[in-house]
């Protein structure tokens, strides 16, 4: 799959996965987001080299980022979506939403997944909404879970 970029005024998305700042992805996952505190960087590299990933960019410098984990056929896992907190407003993270939605290799997937404690409204916009069938959907939720491996 070659990787995509698209523009909007001085801002830029790209699926790109070389120009991944993993340092950066690191930082706010790990630091900032409520649900990856204590994330180690192996596992933001291991998140990164297995998803479709949408790096957001003012210029050069990464300003958000989004993952997408799909098998290109059927179904697809949004996650760990931020745009960081000096370019909220901008209507970035509309944007980004805009431009995962639209990708020419997740069109037409049966099923879309996230998790989101406070961004309904975001994704309501694009069609999201409760299971269509929440009596199909089980999960293995493990909260006690350690980040490291040992």
């Amino acid at each position: 799959m070659a990787a995509k970029e698209i523009l909007k005024e001085e801002y830029s998305i790209s699926t790109d996965r070389a120009r991944l700042d993993l340092e950066f992805l690191h930082d706010y996952l790990s630091k900032e987001s409520y649900w990856a505190k204590g994330l180690p960087l192996e596992r933001v590299v291991a998140a990164a080299d297995h998803s479709l990933n949408f790096g957001v960019y003012h210029g050069d410098r990464p300003v958000g980022y989004a993952r997408v984990v799909t098998d290109y056929a059927r179904v697809a896992y949004l996650a760990d979506v931020f745009i960081i907190e000096e370019y909220r407003g901008r209507g970035l993270s509309k944007w980004l939403i805009e431009v995962i939605m639209a990708h020419p290799d997740l069109r037409g997937l049966r099923r879309w997944m996230l998790h989101t404690l406070d961004a309904h409204g975001l994704y309501e916009q694009f069609g999201w909404g409760p299971p269509a069938k929440p009596e199909t959907y089980l999960e293995i939720y493990n909260p006690d879970v350690r980040w490291w491996i040992g």
